[in-house]
């Protein structure tokens, strides 16, 4: 395939800049290369100059018109393409219509540029992408990209080009010319696909300002327990009142995050679902025949190696099975916005085999070795979209370069399955890979990748259901579940939750399911934590109730035995107890937990109560009961006056505003066991508005034709202006979901708009 000048630019721009430093020591001490140095310092900015050319224009707009974008009376895109690329090209155009800012801000992230237009805040977190995504590596694997992939990342450099070229309003942040290979920079649809172990920023902070002495003592912070994750449910045809089998696709993630769209080729492309801002595969879907939904796997797939590393003259050496190697020294350049400027932070970066050198504690030298991006995870991510059979999508779980999900999948054969995790590291299982192991000697080393056939999996149980909250996998299919003593400890180091709880309660109560009662069983409002929360509180007031300190909790407590742990926009018991345990929180993320088979959420919960004082359950009591009258003049506060849904900017940091127009939510955090999670915070207001939780919904059942609902946070557009900014907010918040549009002739009749990109 010709390669546009464009793409052939950028990658010898990025290969001369991979070997600059080389270059400029072997040359400059060499006079008579002077001119050779001078004519490499020159080339690059002469590049980088270069703008969008007439060749590529036209080339875009001959693809464009094998495009059509048919935009739904949701403003939901469903893209038609005679080609693969073609329905790539239009996706990605579709993205940036609705919003080019978080499509551009994923890859500045990725891209380990985000100090360039946030500062030196970032410094630390871009070190840290720039430690485990190396571009040049990205760039390597787009040149030696099958032909059909190759394809793909072109149209999708493309299509955000040509948005570019076609909007000069837009004014992007930091990125004028994307580029093919910036998809393989990222290969996993997860929000949080970077996997670094237990290493944080911080730990590179420490390093890179000197407090790596001896002595220095690491202890991971404890922070404030956020669960988000995701929920997913699979139903076999045995449950069903159809004798279909039903998928329910329910990710948690920060709103916005992702918006519904509809993929369509004439190479047998057709998927829809949730596509994360900026990719170019549907993320969490389903096509005519198969449904996946990804959970975030906590499976053991980054580890931490103890290194023997000490400098010789003026080298570094680390010690692996008795003998010396060389430490591998990279050089890292980050741009640092600061006074109107950028200002270059310079980094010599050491690694050893096992990879990049990301910490020193306790005057131990700590490496990270893990797979954070991969041609191979990008084909596996595209594939999984055009499966047409169990056995198909089995296949593409056989290419073991899924990183950080798992997957509950359903189609249209009657199929229910669960995979745990599918890139899994063969170790040895005398070791404890929970913490760092010692990186010296060669038994430490991964050998190989666990096959399917080796993992946690489960195919159509007998119960007829599967669920998976990001919890253990042991509860996976209720008393059909895999047991943990057939699995190595590192494969599903994931502990049990409050959500996995409620979920196989809820799934264990329906005997026939169909959509809607789906959608009933997904959005239960029972908060299972406070079954172990709430009676603690009142067997404390019991033992003080004749102590005047706390007789102004008589009525609050009353109020907490007449609840059913339910949750309602009118509910006052909810308001109550969910802002006394947020108070608890950061204490119950502190509790040691003993057995290590109970050390979870619902561990530590549960040993916090037994060994909590009574002052140490009442007084946070004492102290929301004051807050609610400070702030409404009343403890007696709804917990929907509270618990609001707004959206009145397209910031990527949010703001909000209590004397701007919100909306009730009757939903509450998944910390809590909420399945339709919805995470409130206070941002210096009165009152507490979502930020994370129920994104994008969706249930489907699989037949001679699917049948879908589905429900997006918010709305489709980033644009304020548009009547689809916040055109599904009431849905969303009553749990209300809209019909989804698969075949063209349905689309057609609901069609807001129908055009070419660019038109």
């Amino acid at each position: 395939m010709t390669q546009s000048i464009a793409y052939l630019q950028a990658e010898t721009i990025l290969l001369l800049l991979k070997s600059f430093t080389q270059l400029s020591t072997a040359l400059i001490n060499n006079p008579m290369k002077k001119i050779s140095l001078l004519l490499f310092y020159l080339l690059p900015f002469a590049l980088f100059a270069q703008k969008f050319n007439k060749v590529e224009i036209a080339r875009w707009e001959k693809q464009a018109q094998q495009v059509q974008i048919i935009r739904d009376n949701w403003g939901i895109p469903h893209i038609y393409g005679k080609t693969d690329a073609d329905a790539v090209f239009g996706l990605l155009y579709a993205q940036c219509e609705d919003d080019f800012k978080r499509v551009e801000m994923n890859y500045i992230e990725k891209l380990g540029r985000l100090s360039e237009i946030k500062g030196e805040s970032q410094l630390y977190e871009d070190l840290l992408i720039r430690m485990v995504i190396d571009s040049s590596e990205a760039v390597a694997d787009y040149q030696k990209a099958p032909l059909w992939l190759k394809t793909l990342l072109n149209a999708h450099a493309d299509a955000i080009n040509y948005y570019l070229y076609k909007h000069p309003e837009v004014k992007p942040a930091l990125l004028t010319r994307f580029q093919p290979w910036y998809s393989l920079l990222w290969t996993d649809g997860s929000i949080g696909a970077i996997n670094t172990a237990d290493v944080t920023t911080n730990d590179l902070k420490s390093l890179y300002e000197g407090k790596d002495a001896l002595g220095y003592f690491y202890q991971k912070p404890v922070e404030e327990e956020i669960l988000t994750g995701s929920n997913g449910f699979a139903f076999s045809p045995k449950i069903t009142e159809s004798g279909k089998a039903i998928l329910y696709i329910n990710p948690h993630v920060t709103f916005y995050f992702r918006p519904e769209v509809h993929v369509i080729s004439e190479q047998g492309l057709n998927a829809y679902g949730a596509v994360t801002w900026g990719q170019l595969f549907v993320y969490q879907g389903f096509n005519e025949k198969c449904g996946w939904m990804h959970t975030s796997s906590y499976t053991d797939i980054a580890d931490t190696y103890l290194e023997k590393i000490q400098k010789k003259g003026n080298t570094w050496v680390y010690l692996y099975e008795g003998k010396e190697r060389p430490v591998k020294i990279k050089k890292v350049k980050i741009g640092v916005l600061k006074n109107g400027k950028i200002e270059d932070k310079n980094f010599d970066v050491m690694y050893t085999h096992h990879g990049p050198v990301m910490a020193k504690r306790n005057g131990q030298w700590i490496s990270v070795k893990a797979n954070n991006r991969s041609m191979t995870g990008l084909i596996q991510s595209w594939q999984r979209t055009k499966a047409n059979s169990f056995a198909e999508y089995k296949k593409t779980m056989d290419l073991l370069a899924n990183t950080s999900n798992n997957t509950v999948y359903a189609d249209a054969e009657g199929n229910i399955a669960y995979w745990h995790g599918n890139y899994l590291p063969i170790r040895d299982n005398k070791y404890d890979w929970s913490k760092a192991v010692d990186g010296s000697i060669a038994a430490t080393e991964w050998k190989g990748l666990h096959p399917v056939k080796e993992s946690l999996h489960v195919y159509n149980p007998t119960n007829g259901w599967l669920q998976n909250c990001n919890a253990t996998p042991y509860t996976v299919a209720g008393s059909n579940s895999p047991k943990r003593v057939d699995y190595p400890k590192y494969m599903a180091p994931d502990g049990e939750n409050f959500r996995g709880i409620n979920a196989v309660r809820v799934l264990s109560s329906i005997p026939k399911y169909n959509l809607d009662k789906v959608i009933e069983a997904g959005y239960d409002t029972y908060l299972a934590a406070f079954e172990v929360l709430v009676p603690a509180l009142i067997k404390a007031y019991e033992k003080e109730s004749q102590n005047s300190n706390y007789s102004s909790l008589a009525e609050p407590i009353e109020q907490l035995k007449l609840w059913d742990f339910r949750t309602s926009k009118s509910s006052i018991p909810t308001a109550l107890a969910i802002e006394w345990a947020t108070r608890l929180q950061s204490a119950i993320a502190r509790v040691q937990v003993k057995d290590e088979l109970k050390a979870d959420q619902v561990g530590r919960t549960e040993q916090y109560v037994a060994t909590a004082s009574t002052k140490e359950l009442l007084d946070p009591m004492l102290e929301t009961i004051q807050d609610l009258r400070n702030r409404f003049g009343t403890w007696q506060v709804a917990w929907g006056e509270i618990n609001r849904f707004q959206r009145i900017s397209n910031d990527i940091e949010q703001k909000y505003d209590d004397s701007k127009a919100s909306i009730p939510v009757p939903f509450a955090s998944s910390a809590w066991g909420m399945l339709p999670s919805y995470t409130g915070r206070y941002y210096g207001t009165k009152k507490r508005y979502g930020v994370n939780g129920n994104s994008f919904i969706c249930v489907v059942e699989f037949g001679e034709k699917v049948k879908a609902k589905s429900l997006l946070a918010g709305g489709q557009s980033g644009n304020p202006n548009s009547i689809h900014f916040f055109d599904q907010a009431e849905m969303y918040t009553n749990g209300q979901f809209k019909e989804v549009l698969y075949y063209k002739e349905d689309v057609i009749k609901f069609a807001e708009r129908i055009y070419n990109p660019g038109k």
